[in-house]
């Protein structure tokens, strides 16, 4: 897994179709290195993204069992690791699991999908205002019968889903989805709250560091403009499955299409998605592999 991890981090980096590392290498000596100051400030944001994710997952399992921060940090950075492979990151779920004993599993599954959840509603709500603020701003074309399939598919499948939950037959991967209900509703207001607000925290810095990034890459946007492309971008990005190896991909493309109604050259916004992978995915991943190698049943919960 390790090994896997390391190989397809690097080859994203250097077998890159889109963006030829030598390119890549000459942006960022543009941009980048020639001031420690970038540096660190990149550097900062990409800590506290990951502070933040890492204070709401011991937020979150203090519900059931409270662990140090230093236990948050390896499970979240592990399961990071683990879920590199996995459509959506979906590993995360088992991978943060097994750090526990099998009665608490079950928990900690549905505690981080609360997690995840708390973060894609900060990613659809502040999304949503970046919509609205594009639409009423720019001349955006929309194919309104494909919207309106897409709206019909969708509420059929939520009948289904709805339906099946009330007959009690539905499941979402072993899990009843009333049990699932009922799991969340006994989690105390303030928890709910306190997760909702680290995932908005988090949110703040890692789209302020893209933010950023267009600013040194010289990219001169007024900042509701920079801000509302931003969330677009994150809100649409989020839709599409992918594997966390690709996410910068994804993210790229969706990105090239959003930037360039103000006409924002791709070669620089390829290379900020590429680098905000490797700053919040890759090297995290690269330091969660440590903890997967030296994981033990002796860590369980």
């Amino acid at each position: 897994m390790v090994v896997g991890a390391f190989y397809f981090i690097y080859d994203k980096i250097i077998h890159n179709d889109q963006l030829p590392i030598r390119d890549f290498i000459i942006q960022l000596e543009k941009s980048i290195f020639k001031s420690y100051t970038t540096i660190l400030i990149l550097i900062a944001f990409t800590t506290c993204n990951w502070f933040f994710e890492i204070v709401k997952w011991k937020t979150l399992v203090s519900n059931i069992k409270n662990i140090s921060f230093y236990n948050a940090f390896q499970q979240s950075l592990g399961s990071l690791t683990a879920s590199l492979f996995t459509p959506n990151r979906i590993g995360e779920y088992g991978a943060k699991a097994i750090y526990y004993k099998k009665g608490n599993r079950r928990k900690v599954m549905l505690l981080n999908l609360l997690g995840n959840s708390s973060q894609m509603a900060i990613t659809v709500l502040l999304g949503i205002v970046g919509l609205t603020y594009v639409f009423i701003n720019f001349d955006i074309e929309i194919d309104l019968y494909r919207f309106r399939k897409a709206g019909y598919i969708l509420a059929i499948l939520l009948v289904i889903l709805i339906g099946g939950s009330i007959k009690g037959f539905k499941k979402i991967r072993g899990f009843y989805i009333d049990k699932i209900i009922q799991f969340f509703k006994k989690i105390p207001l303030s928890l709910h709250f306190k997760t909702l607000l680290f995932s908005f925290l988090r949110y703040v810095f890692f789209s302020h560091q893209f933010y950023f990034l267009l600013t040194v890459f010289g990219v001169d946007l007024n900042y509701s403009t920079a801000m509302a492309l931003i969330t677009s971008m994150y809100l649409l990005a989020s839709v599409v499955p992918s594997l966390a190896l690709l996410d910068w991909l994804v993210k790229g493309s969706v990105a090239i299409w959003v930037f360039s109604l103000v006409g924002v050259n791709e070669l620089i916004i390829v290379t900020i998605t590429l680098l905000m992978w490797i700053l919040n995915f890759g090297f995290p991943a690269m330091i969660g592999s440590y903890f997967v190698l030296n994981f033990n049943t002796n860590q369980q919960k």
